[in-house]
């Protein structure tokens, strides 16, 4: 049995890059629906992109659907700490 690195408790992609402890299917998902309000990008920590599509309203709702539909196809995702998504 092995056992997790202290800063990669979710294990590493392969490439070697460590896990996120946050789903891209989740952030999709939360982009797709609450995206105008910036939920997606909130919830994996990058705060600053969730403020602009805020006060965007989601690029109008252009930006927050197109990024709701690559946060759930693309595999190279990461959260406000730079780590790969999980999916």
């Amino acid at each position: 049995m092995t056992v997790p690195a202290p800063d990669a408790p979710y294990g590493f992609d392969p490439q070697g890059r460590p896990y996120s402890d946050k789903s891209k299917i989740v952030a999709g998902i939360l982009q797709l629906f609450l995206g105008t309000l910036g939920i997606g990008r909130f919830y994996v920590g990058s705060v600053g992109v969730g403020v602009a599509q805020l006060l965007t309203c989601g690029g109008l709702g252009f930006w927050a659907l197109i990024d709701g539909i690559i946060f759930l196809t693309s595999n190279d995702r990461t959260d406000g700490q730079g780590r790969v998504l999980r999916g």
